[in-house]
């Protein structure tokens, strides 16, 4: 374990504490405003160049098409290695957290994106918004980069069988978050409050995976090895670190 991760909850705590807060603030029609200015900005100044960079841009985001199925590779180059289950279960663990998290989060506050073309569309629990019309807090695109980059970081510290660099962990664990918090803000996807809001959600999920010892290895009967002893590099590589 993460001994970083592993000293105190109050990250997670004080994470899920602005996520409320935030929430709370969204219902009573605090930020709104907010959110509307910059979704108007947003969507009167989209030259096609600039916008269909940021569309491209925004994929990195895309759990189902894009981080699922690189993970996937990766845990099956893992598994091929070790012949281990152990390589599994970071993807069949991070997929079940975030099924269970974010997805029902966003049915639940039932908040329309800022292109729907119903009335409040900025509002939280939105009854002229319903189904796919009505999943936009908190952004699933942010949440996923967040979530998702982790694991692939943790993969490929196995495979590698090293740390990553300082500038390796800016690109894999900072740049996606950036670009596609702006991204997805910029193209109408989600109001900035949506992201922000998956932020924190994300931010917890993280933390959450990083307390897990995985007690990978990339090297032939990895399984044998208990997952407190499961090193590479004398370090238990965990999603958080």
């Amino acid at each position: 374990m993460s001994e970083k991760i592993g000293k105190t909850w109050w990250p997670e705590v004080a994470a899920l504490v602005a996520f409320a807060a935030l929430t709370l603030a969204l219902m009573n029609g605090y930020l709104l405003d907010l959110d509307e200015r910059i979704a108007e900005w947003s969507l009167t100044h989209q030259p096609a160049p600039v916008y269909w960079t940021a569309r491209v841009f925004n994929y990195l985001g895309q759990g189902g098409q894009v981080l699922m199925p690189v993970t996937l590779i990766l845990t099956g180059v893992l598994f091929w290695r070790t012949r281990s289950v152990r390589a599994l279960l970071p993807f069949v663990v991070t997929f079940a957290l975030t099924y269970c998290t974010i997805g029902p989060a966003k049915i639940f506050f039932d908040r329309a994106a800022p292109r729907f073309k119903g009335p409040d569309a900025v509002m939280l629990f939105n009854p002229s918004a319903a189904g796919d019309k009505a999943m936009s807090y908190p952004s699933g695109h942010v949440a996923n980069t967040l979530v998702w980059f982790g694991v692939i970081a943790l993969l490929l510290t196995v495979l590698m069988k090293r740390d990553l660099s300082r500038r390796e962990w800016l690109l894999l664990r900072v740049a996606p978050v950036v670009i596609v918090f702006v991204t997805t803000v910029y193209t109408g996807f989600h109001w900035l409050t949506d992201s922000i809001a998956a932020l924190f959600l994300g931010f917890v999920l993280v933390r959450l995976l990083g307390r897990i010892p995985w007690g990978l290895r990339s090297d032939p009967g990895a399984g044998a090895h208990h997952p407190a002893q499961g090193q590479v590099g004398g370090q238990d590589h965990q999603v958080g670190a």
